[in-house]
């Protein structure tokens, strides 16, 4: 869902148009394949998520330097080509113990984002030990889009991101756009209007965009490894990772890791 249950199981998507050429990027690099947004075949409704988005008084700083930006300014581009650039090569394996699991990268054409920067903030932060390779139950590496993968980690303009998470049956609008990121069976979608603009919850608490981001991808790959919503434990205390907290806190402070102190950090289910 926005920040989702998990869907039952869907069609995965095919490769619709590649791209020729050759282009020059640090030393004459090939561009990965090009994927297009096709249609899936619904999966059964989710439970109802909130549609009102908290708005909390503003708290003391966690994790942001005045260097860090909130958001970003300019304009935010609304809709792209509906074809993917996949991050090329591979990354280490993130974690000691546990399952194996392969993902990709990728990101819209057109949405002005580049797939390079967007895949080294995902192995930043899942290749973190307070992220899920940090639990023993898991280990985590991405490769490129001509590797065998369990799931895809993409950044999609609001209009793409709508239709994506509609087509694996999760409905990510509030106030008649979408709004928030989703995960569907083999997908993980950040909506890039939260990529550059973070959320209510986390600007009012003052918190920087960049750990949003954190958030936000620990989340969704949260939901694509098995974990559901969960509440708030202790009000005023740092929130469970999936805690919805781009639409709510439920109390807790924003927190953007799975792990705290060297513990999971888990909350009540909902």
């Amino acid at each position: 869902m926005a920040e989702s249950p998990t869907p039952a199981p869907g069609r995965r998507w095919l490769p619709a148009t590649l791209l020729a050429g050759v282009v020059l990027v640090a030393g004459a690099l090939l561009l990965p394949r090009v994927w297009s947004v096709t249609s899936a075949t619904p999966v059964a409704s989710q439970k109802p998520r909130p549609t009102k988005i908290e708005e909390p008084r503003p708290t003391k700083s966690a994790g942001r330097t005045p260097a860090d930006p909130l958001s970003l300014p300019g304009k935010v581009p609304t809709q792209g080509s509906g074809t993917f650039t996949h991050a090329p090569g591979t990354s280490k394996i993130f974690g000691t113990r546990g399952t194996l699991r392969r993902f990709r990268v990728a990101v819209e054409d057109g949405s002005g984002e580049n797939v390079r920067a967007f895949a080294a903030a995902v192995e930043a932060t899942l290749g973190d030990p307070r992220s899920w390779a940090g639990t023993g139950q898991v280990r985590l590496q991405r490769v490129p889009v001509t590797t065998a993968a369990g799931f895809t980690v993409y950044l999609a303009t609001r209009t793409t991101a709508g239709r994506m998470c509609a087509n694996g049956g999760v409905d990510i609008t509030v106030g008649g756009r979408p709004y928030t990121s989703c995960r569907t069976t083999g997908r993980a979608v950040i909506n890039l209007d939260r990529w550059r603009l973070s959320a209510p919850t986390y600007v009012a608490a003052k918190v920087s965009l960049a750990v949003y981001r954190q958030y936000v991808i620990n989340h969704e790959v949260g939901h694509e490894l098995g974990r559901h919503h969960e509440g708030c434990p202790r009000r005023g205390g740092p929130a469970p990772v999936m805690v919805q907290q781009t639409l709510t806190l439920r109390g807790c402070t924003p927190y953007a890791w799975p792990r705290e102190d060297g513990r999971t950090l888990r909350g009540p289910a909902l």
